[in-house]
């Protein structure tokens, strides 16, 4: 993981070493501002999380006991910041472990798969198929969306997803599973319609 590479040195930091806070600001602003943006999709809103959580960070740095990674603890502050913004905007947007209504009581079905086997590899890497994932996430409900950014965008595992979210890992898995069945649903549209072209080209 990215901490690795960094090497940052927490004593360092609990040390008042600005010096290490700088390398940790270079080490995490991507992967930080990347969670806010896929969960915000406003520049000016991610930018806001970004400064928010290397602030954060850096005040209560005293307090981390390092009980997680540095890393799970810094996408926990990102992740609280950005879940607080969204509640300003939605109030009813639910924040907490707590399964909405009805999410426990079945399971979510899909209502079409496409079957993309016979799509070439730069079909999923343009720029434009890049472009309706983020549509897709972007239309995920909020506390399936940051999981899944988490976990399958950043990598996280679903321990350090968990504990980013303060959730339970079976919390988490529920969660991931129903985004990557919404997202395959709303993507099966936009992959059915390029088999369809390719088909009659």
């Amino acid at each position: 993981m990215i901490e690795k590479k960094a090497e940052i040195s927490v004593e360092a930091l609990r040390a008042g070493d600005r010096e290490e806070f700088s390398r940790l600001v270079d080490a995490y602003s991507g992967p930080i501002y990347r969670l806010a943006l896929k969960m915000l999709g406003i520049p000016t809103d991610a930018e806001d999380v970004l400064q928010n959580t290397f602030l954060k960070a850096f005040q209560h740095l005293k307090d981390f006991e390092g009980r997680s990674s540095l890393s799970t603890w810094l996408y926990r502050i990102a992740s609280n910041e950005a879940l607080m913004l969204l509640r300003k905007q939605r109030p009813e947007v639910p924040l907490s472990d707590a399964a909405p209504e009805g999410e426990h009581n079945h399971d979510y079905s899909p209502a079409q798969f496409t079957d993309w086997c016979c799509l070439p590899e730069d079909e999923f890497l343009s720029s434009e198929s890049q472009a309706a994932l983020d549509r897709a996430v972007r239309h995920l409900p909020e506390t399936q969306r940051i999981v899944f950014v988490l976990r399958d965008i950043e990598g996280l595992s679903i321990q350090e997803t968990g504990e980013a979210l303060n959730l339970s890992e079976a919390a988490v898995k529920t969660r991931l599973l129903r985004a990557r069945l919404r997202l395959r649903e709303e993507l099966s549209t936009y992959y059915g319609e390029r088999l369809d072209k390719r088909s009659k080209a």
